[in-house]
């Protein structure tokens, strides 16, 4: 219990990442042709507009791999006092951030991107924090 309250931040930020990432990467598996088409349309007049699947692939494998490295983060903080899965999780969970952030700029959906820096805010505190 004392882990746990001495790093009550760290996990709660992980669960944070843990619930936008995995759900995020259980949409997109299964609603794959509902993204696609989605997104599509959202890059069509952009560069990106013939390698959105490519790119959906590999925004989802980024997504579902830091979801889990977060879950092993928090695993490791309780059992042992450890944050090296956390500090991966949380280094992936913002390179993913801002690869859907440079997306959603070439798109210009500054709406989106906005949003995006809503989510990166916390994760970049959560480097910062597993940094110490």
């Amino acid at each position: 219990m004392k882990i746990l309250l001495n790093n009550a931040t760290e996990v709660l930020l992980l669960l944070f990442l843990i619930i936008t990432f995995l759900q995020s990467g259980f949409d997109k598996i299964t609603d794959w042709n509902g993204n696609i088409s989605w997104l599509k349309k959202h890059f069509y007049k952009t560069p990106f507009k013939n390698i959105v699947p490519l790119l959906v692939g590999i925004i989802l494998v980024t997504e579902v791999v830091a979801g889990i490295l977060c879950v092993i983060g928090i695993y490791q903080i309780l059992n042992s006092g450890d944050t090296v899965f956390a500090k991966y999780g949380a280094i992936l969970s913002s390179m993913t951030l801002l690869m859907l952030l440079f997306g959603q700029r070439i798109a210009k959906d500054y709406e989106g991107a906005k949003t995006i820096a809503v989510y990166f805010i916390p994760t970049i505190l959560l480097v910062f924090l597993l940094q110490s």
